[in-house]
């Protein structure tokens, strides 16, 4: 993997590539570093595409991946404080509890060995059993975040394997669902989707970055897109939000893309 924007100086890590080593993921986590004190949560989504558009093949966003993309799965996941992800795409990926990573030990030091993984699920259609729920570290237990809708059985069950969150309403919004993340102290959160919560969580403003790997595939189809649907209510992105291209890396055809929002004419960045 090497940098290919900006222009790297000749002789540079980025010029000279980055490997699969614990340095080359020490050199990745200095260019996927979260800012400083930014005055509250940042929200970055990591997604991947084919180069028509299409976040999915078969109905998983797996097959469109390679050995460099899952690298970078890896060290964005030990930077954040927690995993988000909606509950459909939790049951199509077939999540379960982040691994520990031996080479980037270092990242979360002072923090449990994995973040927990955050799932938003309206209906509590989730097995209490499925590894994500019943396998989860002690240190690092699943977050459900649900609704005052959901039934008090499925509720019950939930409750017994993972941290539950009740909102009082009967909808969610992804203010609530950041906000009640940060209460818990997970300020840096790594969004991996589906396209409808990524959706939902731009619509309202709350997107600071988007990692973007792009697939040197051509999947066709009718698959969607990385941002589409609805999940958590009923605001649509409206206009075209502007974002500012922070960097370009490349490996074996495919792109790795970070962007960041541009807020009030400013163009905030990892430091």
């Amino acid at each position: 993997m090497h940098q290919i924007y900006p222009a790297p100086a000749p002789g540079s890590a980025g010029a000279a590539g980055v490997g699969a080593a614990s340095d080359g993921a020490g050199l990745l986590a200095g260019l996927y570093a979260y800012p400083g004190d930014q005055g509250g949560p940042w929200v970055r989504a990591n997604m991947i595409a084919s180069v028509d558009g299409a976040a999915v093949i078969d109905g998983r966003s797996g097959a469109l991946g390679g050995p460099a993309d899952r690298m970078l799965l890896q060290v964005l996941r030990a930077l954040a404080d927690v995993i988000l992800v909606g509950a459909g795409t939790a049951r199509a990926e077939r999540y379960r509890p982040a691994r520990p990573v031996a080479a980037l030990a270092a990242l979360r030091q002072g923090r449990p060995v994995t973040p927990p993984i955050a799932v938003v699920s309206a209906r509590l259609d989730l097995d209490p059993q499925a590894p994500l729920l019943a396998q989860a570290p002690a240190g690092a237990r699943t977050i459900v975040l649900t609704t005052a809708a959901a039934p008090a059985d499925r509720r019950a069950a939930i409750s017994r394997h993972a941290e539950l969150i009740v909102a009082e309403t009967e909808q969610l919004t992804a203010d609530q669902v950041i906000g009640a993340l940060a209460t818990l102290g997970h300020a840096r959160v790594l969004a991996e989707g589906g396209p409808s919560l990524l959706a939902q969580i731009a619509a309202e403003g709350l997107l600071d970055e988007l990692c973007l790997t792009v697939s040197p595939v051509l999947a066709g189809g009718s698959a969607g897109r990385i941002l589409s649907g609805r999940n958590l209510g009923d605001q649509q992105l409206g206009t075209p939000e502007p974002l500012r291209l922070a960097h370009v890396l490349a490996d074996d055809g495919y792109l790795f893309c970070r962007y960041v929002r541009e807020v009030g004419g400013i163009a905030w960045s990892a430091r």
